[in-house]
Protein backbone atom coordinates (compact mmCIF):
# COMPACT_ATOMS: atom_id res chain seq x y z
CA UNK A 1 0.00 0.00 0.00
CA UNK A 2 2.59 2.37 0.78
CA UNK A 3 4.29 1.96 -2.50
CA UNK A 4 1.18 2.80 -4.80
CA UNK A 5 0.32 5.54 -2.02
CA UNK A 6 3.67 7.15 -3.26
CA UNK A 7 2.93 6.20 -6.67
CA UNK A 8 -0.60 8.00 -6.77
CA UNK A 9 0.72 10.84 -5.11
CA UNK A 10 3.41 11.46 -7.75
CA UNK A 11 1.18 10.99 -9.94
CA UNK A 12 -1.45 13.49 -8.64
CA UNK A 13 1.10 16.45 -8.33
CA UNK A 14 2.66 15.84 -11.87
CA UNK A 15 -0.99 16.11 -13.04
CA UNK A 16 -2.16 19.43 -10.92
CA UNK A 17 1.24 21.08 -10.83
CA UNK A 18 0.48 23.31 -7.16
CA UNK A 19 2.94 25.98 -6.91
CA UNK A 20 1.65 26.06 -2.68
CA UNK A 21 2.41 21.69 -2.78
CA UNK A 22 4.98 22.12 -0.68
CA UNK A 23 5.62 24.49 1.72
CA UNK A 24 7.30 23.25 4.84
CA UNK A 25 9.24 20.18 2.96
CA UNK A 26 6.67 17.80 3.45
CA UNK A 27 4.56 17.47 0.19
CA UNK A 28 1.39 18.49 2.24
CA UNK A 29 -1.28 19.67 -0.35
CA UNK A 30 -3.43 21.88 2.63
CA UNK A 31 -3.12 25.42 1.89
CA UNK A 32 -4.17 29.25 2.02
CA UNK A 33 -5.21 31.03 -1.06
CA UNK A 34 -5.06 33.97 -0.32
CA UNK A 35 -7.53 37.06 -2.52
CA UNK A 36 -7.48 40.19 -1.66
CA UNK A 37 -8.78 41.81 1.51
CA UNK A 38 -12.06 40.04 0.47
CA UNK A 39 -11.42 36.17 0.72
CA UNK A 40 -9.30 33.62 1.80
CA UNK A 41 -9.56 29.93 0.49
CA UNK A 42 -8.26 27.43 3.15
CA UNK A 43 -8.06 24.04 0.47
CA UNK A 44 -8.00 20.91 3.03
CA UNK A 45 -6.73 17.68 2.53
CA UNK A 46 -9.40 15.04 3.80
CA UNK A 47 -7.56 12.41 2.38
CA UNK A 48 -4.28 11.76 3.91
CA UNK A 49 -3.83 12.22 7.25
CA UNK A 50 -7.36 10.18 7.84
CA UNK A 51 -7.32 7.25 9.82
CA UNK A 52 -8.45 3.74 8.35
CA UNK A 53 -12.43 3.78 7.46
CA UNK A 54 -14.62 2.44 10.25
CA UNK A 55 -17.95 2.39 12.24
CA UNK A 56 -16.28 6.07 13.38
CA UNK A 57 -18.05 5.74 16.56
CA UNK A 58 -14.85 6.42 19.24
CA UNK A 59 -15.17 8.99 21.84
CA UNK A 60 -11.40 9.46 21.96
CA UNK A 61 -10.72 9.87 18.14
CA UNK A 62 -7.43 12.44 17.77
CA UNK A 63 -6.35 11.55 14.27
CA UNK A 64 -10.08 11.79 12.33
CA UNK A 65 -10.08 13.20 9.18
CA UNK A 66 -7.35 15.84 8.97
CA UNK A 67 -4.97 14.77 11.69
CA UNK A 68 -3.86 16.73 14.57
CA UNK A 69 -1.32 18.85 12.40
CA UNK A 70 -4.00 20.04 10.19
CA UNK A 71 -6.22 20.90 12.50
CA UNK A 72 -3.83 23.19 14.55
CA UNK A 73 -2.97 24.82 11.21
CA UNK A 74 -6.35 24.81 9.81
CA UNK A 75 -7.08 26.87 13.47
CA UNK A 76 -4.27 28.92 13.42
CA UNK A 77 -4.97 30.26 10.44
CA UNK A 78 -8.70 31.03 10.72
CA UNK A 79 -7.84 33.24 13.67
CA UNK A 80 -5.05 34.89 11.65
CA UNK A 81 -7.25 35.49 8.51
CA UNK A 82 -8.40 39.34 7.71
CA UNK A 83 -10.57 38.66 4.61
CA UNK A 84 -14.18 39.40 4.73
CA UNK A 85 -14.96 35.60 3.68
CA UNK A 86 -13.07 32.07 5.02
CA UNK A 87 -14.10 29.35 1.84
CA UNK A 88 -13.20 26.17 3.56
CA UNK A 89 -13.17 24.02 0.79
CA UNK A 90 -13.05 20.46 1.64
CA UNK A 91 -13.12 17.52 -0.20
CA UNK A 92 -15.31 15.22 2.04
CA UNK A 93 -18.71 16.92 3.01
CA UNK A 94 -20.03 17.37 7.01
CA UNK A 95 -23.47 16.18 7.99
CA UNK A 96 -24.03 13.96 4.71
CA UNK A 97 -23.43 9.95 6.22
CA UNK A 98 -21.27 8.47 3.35
CA UNK A 99 -20.70 4.89 3.67
CA UNK A 100 -18.04 2.40 3.15
CA UNK A 101 -19.20 -0.99 3.39
CA UNK A 102 -22.58 -2.06 5.31
CA UNK A 103 -20.91 -1.31 8.87
CA UNK A 104 -17.92 1.64 8.20
CA UNK A 105 -18.48 5.07 6.97
CA UNK A 106 -16.16 6.70 4.41
CA UNK A 107 -16.64 10.69 5.48
CA UNK A 108 -17.40 12.90 9.01
CA UNK A 109 -20.52 11.78 9.84
CA UNK A 110 -22.08 8.27 10.49
CA UNK A 111 -25.61 8.56 11.22
CA UNK A 112 -25.68 9.01 14.47
CA UNK A 113 -27.84 12.08 15.66
CA UNK A 114 -26.43 12.31 19.41
CA UNK A 115 -22.87 13.82 20.28
CA UNK A 116 -19.48 14.06 18.45
CA UNK A 117 -18.21 10.55 17.62
CA UNK A 118 -15.45 9.34 15.54
CA UNK A 119 -14.17 12.05 12.77
CA UNK A 120 -17.28 14.28 14.42
CA UNK A 121 -14.76 15.43 17.14
CA UNK A 122 -12.40 17.11 15.16
CA UNK A 123 -15.33 19.22 13.41
CA UNK A 124 -16.84 20.00 16.47
CA UNK A 125 -13.08 20.99 18.09
CA UNK A 126 -13.23 23.42 15.11
CA UNK A 127 -16.34 24.24 14.56
CA UNK A 128 -16.01 25.19 18.73
CA UNK A 129 -12.72 27.90 17.97
CA UNK A 130 -14.66 29.49 15.10
CA UNK A 131 -17.50 30.43 17.20
CA UNK A 132 -15.12 31.56 20.27
CA UNK A 133 -12.67 33.27 18.08
CA UNK A 134 -15.28 35.00 16.36
CA UNK A 135 -14.23 34.03 13.34
CA UNK A 136 -16.62 35.56 10.84
CA UNK A 137 -17.27 34.92 6.71
CA UNK A 138 -17.09 31.09 7.31
CA UNK A 139 -19.15 29.08 4.38
CA UNK A 140 -17.96 25.52 3.51
CA UNK A 141 -17.41 24.29 -0.15
CA UNK A 142 -17.61 20.38 -0.15
CA UNK A 143 -17.60 17.30 -2.65
CA UNK A 144 -17.30 13.47 -2.61
CA UNK A 145 -21.00 12.71 -3.19
CA UNK A 146 -22.61 13.03 -6.91
CA UNK A 147 -25.24 15.60 -6.59
CA UNK A 148 -25.50 19.14 -5.42
CA UNK A 149 -27.01 20.46 -2.86
CA UNK A 150 -27.53 22.97 0.14
CA UNK A 151 -27.38 22.66 3.72
CA UNK A 152 -27.86 25.28 6.90
CA UNK A 153 -26.10 24.31 9.87
CA UNK A 154 -27.45 25.48 13.13
CA UNK A 155 -26.92 24.54 17.07
CA UNK A 156 -30.72 24.89 17.74
CA UNK A 157 -31.31 21.69 15.86
CA UNK A 158 -28.22 19.98 16.74
CA UNK A 159 -26.98 17.62 19.27
CA UNK A 160 -23.74 19.97 19.40
CA UNK A 161 -24.86 22.67 20.53
CA UNK A 162 -21.05 24.91 21.21
CA UNK A 163 -20.80 26.53 17.12
CA UNK A 164 -22.48 29.20 15.31
CA UNK A 165 -24.42 28.85 12.08
CA UNK A 166 -22.96 28.39 8.90
CA UNK A 167 -23.51 26.87 5.49
CA UNK A 168 -22.30 23.98 3.29
CA UNK A 169 -22.79 23.68 -0.55
CA UNK A 170 -21.85 20.88 -2.74
CA UNK A 171 -21.60 19.71 -5.93
CA UNK A 172 -20.26 17.51 -8.36
CA UNK A 173 -19.50 15.35 -10.46
CA UNK A 174 -17.46 17.15 -13.18
CA UNK A 175 -18.07 14.03 -15.07
CA UNK A 176 -19.08 11.05 -13.43
CA UNK A 177 -22.09 8.83 -12.61
CA UNK A 178 -25.09 10.72 -10.73
CA UNK A 179 -26.04 9.03 -7.28
CA UNK A 180 -28.95 10.02 -5.07
CA UNK A 181 -28.92 12.02 -1.72
CA UNK A 182 -26.97 10.54 0.91
CA UNK A 183 -28.68 10.94 4.78
CA UNK A 184 -28.26 13.66 7.03
CA UNK A 185 -26.16 13.36 10.68
CA UNK A 186 -28.05 15.67 12.92
CA UNK A 187 -25.31 15.98 15.35
CA UNK A 188 -24.40 19.56 13.55
CA UNK A 189 -27.95 20.49 12.69
CA UNK A 190 -28.07 20.33 8.92
CA UNK A 191 -30.93 21.52 7.04
CA UNK A 192 -31.56 20.60 3.51
CA UNK A 193 -32.14 23.83 1.82
CA UNK A 194 -31.86 22.45 -1.25
CA UNK A 195 -31.32 19.11 -3.37
CA UNK A 196 -30.66 17.94 -7.35
CA UNK A 197 -29.78 14.44 -7.46
CA UNK A 198 -30.73 11.45 -9.53
CA UNK A 199 -33.30 9.07 -8.03
CA UNK A 200 -31.29 6.02 -9.30
CA UNK A 201 -27.74 5.38 -9.20
CA UNK A 202 -24.76 5.76 -11.36
CA UNK A 203 -26.86 7.57 -13.90
CA UNK A 204 -24.57 8.37 -17.01
CA UNK A 205 -23.44 11.72 -17.20
CA UNK A 206 -25.87 14.38 -18.15
CA UNK A 207 -28.26 17.19 -17.63
CA UNK A 208 -29.45 15.77 -14.26
CA UNK A 209 -26.43 14.32 -12.92
CA UNK A 210 -23.89 16.74 -13.49
CA UNK A 211 -23.40 19.83 -11.29
CA UNK A 212 -21.18 22.84 -10.43
CA UNK A 213 -21.20 25.73 -8.42
CA UNK A 214 -19.71 29.38 -8.76
CA UNK A 215 -19.21 31.61 -6.31
CA UNK A 216 -19.07 35.43 -6.44
CA UNK A 217 -18.38 38.18 -4.01
CA UNK A 218 -19.06 41.82 -4.68
CA UNK A 219 -16.39 43.95 -5.13
CA UNK A 220 -18.82 47.35 -3.54
CA UNK A 221 -20.71 45.75 -0.67
CA UNK A 222 -18.55 42.78 -0.25
CA UNK A 223 -21.92 40.34 -0.68
CA UNK A 224 -21.05 36.44 -1.45
CA UNK A 225 -23.67 35.11 -3.76
CA UNK A 226 -23.56 31.09 -4.36
CA UNK A 227 -24.98 29.65 -7.85
CA UNK A 228 -25.46 25.70 -7.88
CA UNK A 229 -25.82 25.17 -11.99
CA UNK A 230 -26.07 21.86 -13.90
CA UNK A 231 -24.46 20.48 -16.87
CA UNK A 232 -25.88 23.59 -19.20
CA UNK A 233 -24.86 26.06 -17.00
CA UNK A 234 -28.58 26.52 -15.95
CA UNK A 235 -29.32 27.80 -12.50
CA UNK A 236 -30.76 25.77 -9.80
CA UNK A 237 -30.26 27.24 -6.69
CA UNK A 238 -29.15 30.64 -5.84
CA UNK A 239 -27.82 32.24 -1.88
CA UNK A 240 -26.62 35.51 -1.23
CA UNK A 241 -24.86 35.46 1.97
CA UNK A 242 -23.94 39.28 3.28
CA UNK A 243 -20.45 39.97 4.96
CA UNK A 244 -19.69 39.96 8.87
CA UNK A 245 -23.03 38.02 10.09
CA UNK A 246 -23.44 34.75 11.75
CA UNK A 247 -26.28 32.25 11.22
CA UNK A 248 -27.50 34.00 8.01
Amino acid sequence: MDVLAARSVRAFGEYFPLSARRPDGDGRLYRVLRHGPLLDVFVLDMRSYRNANSPNRRPDDTQGILGARQLAWLKRELAASRAVWKVIAADMPLGLVVTDGPANFEAVAQGDPGAPLGRELQIAELLRHIKHRRITGTVWLTADVHYTSAQHYDPARAAFKDFAPFWEFVSGPLNAGGFPANALDATFGPERVFLKAPATANVPPGRDSQFFGEVAIAGDGGELTVRLRDETGAVLFTKVLQPGRVGQ
